[in-house]
């Protein structure tokens, strides 16, 4: 019997790689259509989904990763990553990459996504009142919003960790961050609530009241201020997150260099500034974009609160009424690519920071 010559081993192992592609492609594709064509109970569908999910998750990896154990070394430690990585790339692009290639698309139509338009729904962003008055609350939830839930973790942070009522403070604060963005609002709307006349059923009137005072529709009369009241929401919710961030950073910094610096008479604001913010720098900024991020999308406490009515409107209750009440998919489309497109710096400088820490 002749020797397999290396051509005809690597000849060998595409063939089985294509065929273990293949085989699995039909299996879970057989698995699939079974499935969607039977009618079974709800229990038993959901059983299936379970078993059907991690079995055949499993048995993708193992028979892939068999396969490529079949290749020389050399081979299989270039395959092999990818092997692990690809699917999840894959699903990924199909659920990412894809959906955004297409709402660009889309933002280049008219309504009806029937018509090329080119950019002028692009332009109508950046001229429409509605519209500009979106991106003008958005900045305004970024630059108070944002900033206000970095700096006051960051003090929280400081003072709960000197502090012997440490743990109680840290939960108090941080327990905001257990109810949904839609809860908050309901809670919020029952603060602000208000209505003409001196019986007040809501906090912050009845208080404002109880000192002499005038009661206020904090969230519809006071333009542009009622945002701030929203903000305000956000702040309660998101300091929390912030706070526990900042902490387990500060519990990293080297006691040691901050007891040097107090032996050289360094105070303590001097200490913050030259030593405990430089050590944590990085976590700063991975907080920072992830709370600019989410303002940036921000909508449920909007939409609880007030519908987006008394200029309280932001990007994406905007998108939410171009797109689903008003039909214009041209218009609802380009207001999600605005959005990508404010969030992407964001990302990038995240990236960045991950690679100088050694993230990738």
């Amino acid at each position: 019997m002749l020797a397999s010559t290396p051509k005809t081993s690597k000849s060998r192992n595409v063939a089985v790689s294509l065929a273990v592609v293949l085989v699995n492609a039909i299996l879970h594709s057989s698995i699939y259509l079974f499935l969607r064509d039977t009618n079974l109970p709800s229990v038993v569908y959901a059983l299936l989904a379970i078993i059907w999910g991690v079995l055949g998750v499993y048995s993708i990896y193992w028979s892939f990763n068999w396969a490529v154990e079949q290749y020389p070394d050399i081979w299989k430690r270039r395959i092999q990553p990818f092997i692990f990585v690809g699917p999840a790339a894959l699903l990924l692009g199909w659920l990412l990459l894809i959906p955004t290639l297409r709402t660009f698309y889309m933002s280049l139509m008219d309504a009806g996504t029937e018509k090329f338009v080119g950019l002028s729904n692009y332009a109508a962003v950046f001229t429409n009142r509605l519209l500009l008055t979106a991106l003008r609350n958005n900045l305004m939830w970024v630059i108070f919003g944002a900033t206000a839930c970095i700096c006051l973790g960051l003090l929280i942070a400081v003072l709960a960790d000197r502090s012997s009522f440490e743990r109680l403070a840290k939960g108090i604060i941080f327990m905001p961050m257990a109810i949904s963005f839609v809860a908050a609002g309901v809670i919020w709307k029952f603060i602000y609530y208000y209505k003409p006349g001196d019986e007040q059923i809501g906090l912050l009137n009845a208080i404002v009241v109880a000192f002499g005072g005038e009661a206020q529709a904090f969230t519809s009369m006071l333009q542009p201020w009622n945002n701030l009241f929203l903000v305000a929401i956000l702040i309660w919710m998101q300091t929390g997150f912030a706070m526990v961030l900042f902490s387990a950073a500060l519990k990293g910094v080297p006691e040691d260099m901050l007891e040097a610096a107090r032996i050289d008479g360094a105070g303590e604001i001097r200490i913050f500034r030259s030593i405990i913010i430089p050590a944590i720098s990085g976590t700063i900024l991975s907080v920072s974009t992830t709370i600019i991020v989410f303002t940036l999308k921000i909508f449920d406490v909007v939409m609880v609160m007030t519908g987006g009515q008394y200029d309280t409107e932001v990007v994406a209750t905007q998108f939410y009424r171009q797109f689903f009440m008003y039909r214009n998919a041209g218009y609802g489309s380009t207001l999600a690519i605005v959005l990508l497109i404010a969030v992407i710096p964001v990302i990038i400088i995240n990236l960045r920071q991950f690679r100088k820490q050694g993230g990738f």
